[in-house]
């Protein structure tokens, strides 16, 4: 699990002007992925490019090992 200070903000992308939104606007850093791929593993799609990421590199890795990120990703790509 990753420290308290590392917060994430999650955005998933449907479209143009169409995302999903999770997390504060001052966080540690900021992932973003496209809602068709959110269901995929995190890493595989941070290596391949598709997952983009700013911010700290340390809190995304301690984060993608953490497990929250292929949860959140999932959940926000499915609306709930």
């Amino acid at each position: 699990m990753p420290p308290a200070s590392d917060t994430v903000q999650y955005r998933v992308v449907f479209g143009k002007n169409d995302e999903v939104v999770e997390g504060p606007d001052d966080a540690v850093v900021v992932i973003t992925v496209p809602a068709a791929e959110a269901t995929s593993d995190p890493t595989s799609l941070y290596m391949r490019g598709v997952l983009k990421a700013s911010g700290s590199t340390g809190a995304l890795f301690r984060a993608l090992r953490g497990g929250e990120v292929s949860a959140t990703l999932t959940r926000l790509a499915s609306r709930l």
